[in-house]
């Protein structure tokens, strides 16, 4: 689709004429992006007339190190979540990319919210409308994102879904097709430096526990009402092409790296092992059990003397062994 409800798709090239990324939405120089693999850009020239943008290599993206997020107080934790583009919906699933009631972005929404809320935070989803779809959006919703900030959570989300081709967002993890999820920062407020540190710890994380997840960061003009609050971002899951469920899917890999980035330490991948951990266990212990049965057969051999009473003595130390392994492993 080349245009929705007024906006275009721009495509962004390099100076070499290779294309990069595109995004529904007015590009301006000036605008930065950081790409899947921490490549930086920043935009010099734009071609309104064909929706054009050309942007310079600027090397990769300095890392955040010794970029802390402030430490948050024990117990639940808050997150409010709203979303300003209020009719955004999926084709595949709702059956226009525009609804003004039941869009399917709240659906998406309140999938991130049960998840998150698994994973032990208060999160409060506000349901209010802003519409029409146009620049007066972020205005209306400004006095939800006022008051969440008043409320001082661990972080502020704005949840949206882009509108320009699946093939950008699609997307396997762990063996299964998701979608791909674009984190996106405004440039014009007091509290830019800090937003686009929230984003790139986002995306370190889910980087190294589910590569593929984050797209990219895109840091364009405007506040997108962050200039109220220092972790407040914009998440865009998937498009309009997306099938919903795929989408939907990548909520809890989402919520799981929300939850490691403001430090709650309650997800499952603290107790719970991945597919990669189990195996490697079941594989270390499955070496560590051979090499103990092969000292227990030659230390019964030494000590009986005969096959006969090392088998006897093999039978008994083994049921000793395994039994030990596993006993912590077994549920109560």
């Amino acid at each position: 689709m080349a245009e929705e409800n007024g906006e275009n798709v721009y495509t962004m090239f390099d100076e070499e004429g290779n294309r990069i990324t595109s995004r529904l939405g007015r590009m301006y120089p000036g605008d930065e992006y950081i790409s899947s693999d921490n490549q930086l850009y920043e935009i010099v020239s734009v071609d309104d007339e064909n929706a054009r943008a050309t942007a310079k290599a600027m090397g990769m993206e300095k890392s955040d190190d010794a970029q802390t997020l402030s430490a948050l107080s024990e117990g639940k934790k808050l997150i409010c979540m709203y979303s300003t583009h209020s009719d955004e919906s999926y084709i595949p699933g709702d059956g226009d990319y525009s609804l003004e009631k039941n869009a399917g972005i709240y659906d998406v929404g309140e999938a991130f919210q049960k998840h998150l809320e698994n994973l032990g935070f208060d999160v409060e989803y506000s349901k209010d409308t802003f519409l029409p779809h146009d620049a007066g959006a972020y205005r209306r919703s400004r006095a939800v994102a006022e008051e969440y900030a008043g409320r001082l959570p661990a972080a502020i989300i704005d949840i949206h879904r882009d509108g320009i081709s699946k093939d950008e967002y699609e997307t396997t993890i762990d063996g299964e097709e998701t979608s791909k999820v674009r984190l996106f920062v405004g440039k014009s407020n007091q509290n830019a430096k800090e937003n686009r540190a929230f984003a790139k710890k986002l995306k370190a994380i889910a980087d190294d526990r589910y590569p593929g997840l984050i797209k990219d960061i895109y840091i364009g003009k405007g506040n997108y009402n962050q200039d109220l609050y220092p972790r407040a971002i914009l998440l865009e899951f998937g498009t309009h092409e997306m099938e919903k469920s795929l989408v939907i899917d990548s909520t809890e890999y989402m919520a799981e790296v929300v939850n490691t980035a403001l430090g709650s330490g309650k997800g499952k991948s603290a107790p719970d092992e991945t597919k990669e951990e189990k195996k490697a266990a079941f594989s270390g212990s499955g070496i560590l059990i051979g090499a103990a049965v092969i000292g227990i057969v030659v230390f019964a051999l030494v000590a009986t003397g005969s096959f006969r009473g090392a088998g006897q003595r093999i039978q008994k130390t083994a049921g000793e062994l395994t039994g030990g392994l596993f006993k912590g492993n077994r549920k109560k």
